[in-house]
């Protein structure tokens, strides 16, 4: 069993920067690939980011890719989501989920691999 607890989100002015962070318990924290997901009101959960439980492979939705950075400290059971040059259409309420990875540069990019998912932190980006 994994419990993640997002944190970090937040108002920014667009072209403004933010980071988000998301805390796993447990002790095997590196087994698991970790994603981050968004959804929008009205809209339906969409991937952003996903990295391998080693932090070695990353993987970007091609609507964030050069403005995002998905990174993990294993140490700290944490993987965070820097996020840059943010845009009126990344406001969202983000997601992190963690997966069973049985290779440790294995990561997913649906949301139906994962298992465990946090609350879900809100980020609001205005124009």
């Amino acid at each position: 069993q994994v419990q993640l607890v997002e944190s970090g989100g937040g108002l920014v002015q667009a072209g403004g920067s933010l980071s988000v962070s998301c805390a796993a318990s447990g002790r095997t924290f590196r087994n698991y690939a970790m994603g981050w997901f968004r959804q929008a009101p009205g809209k339906e959960r969409e991937f952003v980011a996903a990295i391998s439980g080693s932090g070695g492979n990353t993987y970007y939705a091609d609507s964030v890719k050069g403005r995002f950075t998905i990174s993990r400290d294993n140490a700290k059971n944490t993987v965070y989501l820097q996020m840059n040059s943010l845009k009126p259409e990344d406001t969202a309420v983000y997601y992190c989920a963690a997966a069973v990875a049985y290779y440790s540069t294995r990561y997913y990019s649906e949301s139906y691999e994962y298992s465990y998912w946090g609350q879900g932190t809100q980020v609001t980006v205005s124009s």
